[in-house]
């Protein structure tokens, strides 16, 4: 009876030395990836702000049994998002896309060659063609780097796909111009997923229900699409707001409610005229 009443046996969920808290770990990891050059005890003090009180021992477990190297060794394994991430405010990524014109031969397809600034979604068609070939693409890259026009800086990261448009003398003249070439990986969509969905957005919300007859009608569809992105499409990446908005009459509540359309009414966007 006395050894039945202090077995503390049936009270223990398994043997040995209670586990990490799955939310500690989670922490640590975290803390570990979005910061290379925090080692063990760098982790610890931040944790110690945290409320939690652990060892450098510990941390250091945790890494190695989730395959994170120490910090000289993390720091100088930075993943490509991880970089996208960090340099956001300056990149700047690029796509083509295709649209289908009706020219006096049937069908012709077109190649649009966009820009798109990361951190304000702020859009630029570099270019249309039938033929994006290498002497076509060496002239947009001596164009968007233009001192006095251009929508590249020097210093600033370019990404782009592994499409044989973006030749080599491509990338030559963007490095002549100072720009940094970031090529991604093959199949990975993900990594330029801003410029894949403002292709998606142009595609449903404007080429997709029009027909196009000529070179010059996909030019003014495309270039009213735009405006209407930047100064009558509201952006849920930006807070619902727009990007270059006309006026602040978003913020009026009197005055009559006007309706700007584009495209034969295709795209639409209300607005409160000045009283």
């Amino acid at each position: 009876m006395i050894v039945r009443k202090f077995d503390g046996a049936k009270k223990r969920s398994a043997p040995g030395r209670p586990g990490t808290e799955a939310e500690l770990k989670a922490l640590i990891i975290r803390l570990a990836k979005e910061n290379g050059s925090w080692g063990y005890d760098r982790i610890v003090g931040a944790l110690s702000n945290l409320g939690y009180t652990v060892s450098n021992q510990m941390v250091g477990n945790i890494l190695k049994l989730h395959g994170l190297a120490p910090a000289p060794e993390r720091k100088k394994t930075t993943t490509r998002i991880e970089f996208i991430h960090a340099h956001r405010e300056l990149l700047v990524a690029t796509d083509f896309f295709t649209a289908e014109v009706w020219s006096a031969f049937g069908l012709k397809t077109y190649y649009i060659l966009l820009l798109i600034w990361i951190s304000t979604r702020e859009i630029h068609v570099a270019g249309i063609t039938p033929h994006p070939n290498e002497q076509w693409m060496t002239q947009v890259a001596r164009d968007i780097t233009m001192d006095e026009w251009g929508f590249l800086a020097p210093g600033q990261p370019l990404i782009f796909d592994r499409d044989t448009k973006f030749c080599a003398a491509f990338q030559k003249n963007l490095e002549a111009g100072g720009v940094k070439n970031i090529r991604l990986p093959p199949r990975s969509p993900n990594l330029n997923a801003y410029a894949e969905r403002w292709v998606r957005s142009v595609k449903e919300e404007c080429l997709s229900d029009v027909i196009l007859f000529g070179e010059k009608a996909l030019r003014h569809a495309i270039g009213e699409y735009v405006e209407h992105y930047h100064k009558e499409h509201n952006h849920q990446g930006r807070g619902n707001e727009l990007i270059l908005p006309f006026s602040r009459s978003g913020q009026m509540r009197d005055g009559p409610i006007k309706c700007r359309e584009r495209i034969g009414g295709l795209l639409k966007y209300y607005y409160r005229e000045a009283a």
